[in-house]
């Protein structure tokens, strides 16, 4: 641990990386200052050298998140010749593999009314992913308002993602696969494969 009065230049990547070792393991509700600073082997007040507010630490970790969730995207959407319709199936696939093997991280970066999404510049990570999305949709659907599209598809594949980390649609649905739930969603929002 560092003097008071000398602050340590990794201590703010620690926390965070403290942080999203937290959230995986017990999610989002065990992100508290205190068991941050418990877990870094530093003092409850130190944190607040580099995050003076609790919502500013817990946007860091979410920014991790986002970080993430957007390299997977990128490396799935890498075939740039490949037909809009098909990305966005690749899109959804991780998107929900993603929440299903992340949920603590997930549930942080989807709850806006947690975070500080403008002052740490989170938006300019969570929003160019949307983007992505409404870019795709537009390529599908160019009759349509891409943004409203890409909004409701995006619903309903968070939808898939809660009620499946519950257990609810294995329960309803009988099934142990999403992929026809997320095949479901693309046709409801962009009509059906063959028409697109």
């Amino acid at each position: 641990m560092s003097e008071p009065d000398k602050p340590d230049p990794d201590l703010r990547t620690r926390l965070v990386d403290v942080g999203v070792d937290l959230v995986s393991l017990e999610g989002a509700g065990a992100l508290t200052l205190r068991e941050i600073a418990r877990r870094a082997g530093v003092s409850h007040g130190a944190p607040r050298r580099y995050f003076p507010t609790h919502l500013e630490l817990l946007s860091a970790i979410a920014r991790r998140g986002f970080a993430q969730l957007g390299v997977r995207v990128t490396t799935t959407l890498a075939d740039g010749d490949a037909h809009p319709r098909a990305q966005l199936t690749g899109l959804g696939r991780v998107y929900l593999e993603f929440a299903l093997d992340n949920p603590g991280m997930y549930e942080l970066m989807f709850r806006h009314d947690l975070l500080e999404s403008g002052h740490l510049r989170l938006r300019d990570t969570s929003l160019p992913l949307f983007g992505v999305l409404v870019d795709l949709v537009g390529r599908v659907r160019p009759d349509a308002d891409a943004r409203a599209v890409a909004g409701a598809l995006w619903a309903n594949l968070h939808g898939i993602a809660q009620l499946w980390g519950w257990g609810s649609l294995q329960l309803a649905t009988g099934t142990d696969d999403f992929v026809p739930l997320l095949r479901t969603a693309l046709d409801a929002h962009l009509g059906p494969e063959g028409d697109r």
